[in-house]
């Protein structure tokens, strides 16, 4: 009867409560990180789907499910007609308009001619972040950047792949295997003139595009899908990680690596510590080099959190950000998610437009 009720109120356009914005208040001056807070409630039996923030017309810079959000937009100098919007589950939605003046601009992402990723996977950030069991990764979360409050976007894998390379999940089928048309960041590395390898380790040959082969998956090497690439000489830049050395060593990396360690090395079917050693061994040398520390960025993050953590989709994981430009000891308490790397990554390199939801995401400028 609820339901109902709801229904013939929501032809009415009464069937969502309201949007309380608490933070920031209308027509305030605010620097950024801009922090905003707001609540919904509605009539609807179901209840509020998720609420989330338009920082422009079509914009959606910020989405939670529940009926509350609490987060920091990084945002540049300038005005902005905010939106904040509460989706419910009987098909309404309702919007609460807040127009603040951001003062002082988030810092800019410094320019990089090579920008690396490396994914490891399916830990807890607590799980990681503190542990014994990762000495190194540590050391450089010390020294360098550490994400605080970094969440994956769903579960399992391969969603979280497709965001960090779409902007969007595309499918959560850890066995999809077949070539996808959407957009990705390879698309805009090659419009932009840009060079980019995926250096997975166990892929049997250059420009491989199967499954898997032994300690190998295609789910964890999320470039290879992509029609950019694999139905084009592009797919050659699918490297196994044994080039990486000596790529490094005869100044030939590209402008974008993604680096994929195989199930063993990268804390899926091997341990921590294990993981932690493959990073010393392969990653410090990189760190170490004249081509990196002119100007180089370096990103390590998780895919996802271990099974039962499904904060903001994929729950809480560790990412550092490292680089000579990286302000030293930086903590950042701001939420970012794998769109936010997303854009971080191709802002880094120069780019102007971005993939699905990374063209509304804030870069972790922060860091800088």
């Amino acid at each position: 009867m609820r339901s109902l009720l709801c229904l013939v109120l929501l032809a009415a356009g009464t069937c969502l409560g309201a949007v309380s914005v608490s933070s920031p208040v209308n027509n305030a001056t605010v620097s950024s990180p801009a922090h905003f807070v707001a609540t919904a409630t509605t009539a609807c039996a179901g209840g509020i789907s998720s609420i989330g923030i338009y920082t422009a017309p079509n914009v959606l810079a910020y989405k939670v499910a529940g009926a509350s959000l609490n987060t920091n937009l990084n945002l540049a100098k300038g005005t902005y007609n905010a939106v904040v919007q509460a989706w419910d589950r009987c098909g309404g939605a309702t919007k609460t308009a807040v127009t603040i003046t951001v003062s002082s601009g988030s810092a800019v992402i410094p320019a990089s001619n090579h920008v690396f990723v490396v994914v490891e996977e399916n830990h807890s950030y607590s799980s990681v972040i503190g542990s014994s069991a990762m000495p190194y990764l540590n050391s450089l979360a010390s020294k360098y950047g550490l994400v605080a409050q970094y969440y994956a976007n769903t579960h399992p894998s391969i969603g979280n792949y497709f965001m960090m390379t779409a902007g969007q999940t595309i499918t959560n089928n850890d066995s999809y295997c077949s070539t996808l048309t959407q957009d990705n960041i390879v698309r805009h590395l090659l419009t932009a003139g840009k060079t980019w390898k995926a250096y997975a380790e166990s892929l049997p040959s250059a420009g491989y595009t199967g499954c898997g082969s032994g300690n190998y998956v295609k789910r964890h090497n999320p470039l290879a899908y992509f029609s950019d690439v694999a139905n084009s000489s592009e797919k050659y830049n699918l490297v196994p990680f044994t080039t990486f050395a000596g790529d490094l060593a005869n100044k030939r990396l590209p402008n974008f690596s993604f680096i994929v360690p195989n199930l063993l090395n990268d804390a899926h079917d091997g341990s921590l510590a294990t993981a932690d050693a493959w990073l010393k061994k392969n990653i410090a040398p990189l760190i170490a080099s004249a081509t990196f520390q002119q100007d180089g960025v370096l990103i390590i993050l998780f895919d996802e959190s271990a099974g039962g953590d499904n904060a903001h989709g994929g729950g809480h994981v560790a990412a550092v950000v490292i680089g000579p430009k990286v302000k030293l000891g930086t903590k950042s308490t701001v939420l970012y998610q794998h769109q936010n790397m997303l854009k971080t990554v191709m802002k880094a390199l120069g780019l102007t437009s971005f993939p699905g939801a990374a063209s509304g995401a804030a870069a972790m400028t922060d860091f800088f």
